[in-house]
């Protein structure tokens, strides 16, 4: 059966007009990595890439998203800084609330699945606090990407603009796929606001919204193989037909 459906979904691919192959391919190749090459990235294709994003759609075209590309030496006293926080364990203190208060089912079900798999996938086992500490530190290595970028929005535009910035972000993420980049969306970064202020000049109007960390991925790294489950068409769409 499965290899039926297999079958059956290649050759739908090949029925499907070339230009959304194209971007089915950008979307589905998506993944975050953990483990970039210091392959410098070309800033005139960066440039391209974050300009395709800024397409975006945005209620009455407010466009609420700013962004700081992060490379070369300020890149590495950044990030230094950033690591030298988590390791002398700092308390964070992101500026907006990320997940929930409270988990329940079925998130909290879906959040254990995503840790466990990535854990087991390194070999860090459950109840080792150095090596988890040590694997969320590479966050702020940006898992050795050549470039960050870092997101911020205007302290007083509300909710509605945080969803406008989702789609800049998604759009920043599969632009990257179609010239083959690879990203890894990183709200970790936002968990020293005072670091990231400090380096980057950003004034109090402005709340640190996340970080992607930019490259090309290092083929070779296990932990680049880790990709969790995606739910299943039912579980999340309700049709209402006539």
């Amino acid at each position: 059966m499965q290899l039926n459906q297999m079958k059956d979904t290649a050759r739908d691919d090949r029925d499907l007009p070339a230009g959304f192959k194209a971007v089915k391919d950008a979307i589905t190749s998506r993944r975050s990595i953990r483990a970039f090459l210091p392959t410098p990235i070309d800033p005139g294709l960066l440039d391209e890439v974050l300009r395709i994003a800024g397409m975006a759609p945005s209620g009455s075209n407010v466009q609420p998203w700013k962004v700081h590309v992060v490379s070369g030496r300020v890149r590495e006293q950044f990030a230094a800084d950033l690591l030298a926080a988590h390791q002398a364990n700092e308390p964070g203190a992101r500026e907006y609330q990320y997940y929930p208060v409270k988990w329940r089912s079925p998130y909290i079900e879906r959040r254990r699945a995503t840790g466990w798999g990535l854990y087991g996938l390194l070999n860090i086992q459950k109840g080792d606090h150095e090596a988890t500490a040590r694997q969320r530190g590479r966050n702020f290595e940006l898992f050795g990407a050549p470039v960050a970028l870092m997101f911020t929005i205007d302290r007083d535009l509300e909710m509605g603009s945080w969803l406008d910035y989702g789609m800049f972000l998604q759009n920043i993420m599969v632009a990257a796929r179609g010239c083959g980049l690879h990203t890894c969306p990183q709200a970790a970064l936002a968990d020293y606001p005072d670091i990231v202020r400090r380096h980057l000049g950003i004034g109090e109007d402005q709340i640190i919204v996340c970080g992607i960390s930019i490259g090309y991925a290092d083929p070779d790294d296990p932990v680049n193989e880790f990709q969790p489950d995606r739910m299943p068409l039912e579980e999340f769409v309700t049709y209402h037909r006539g």
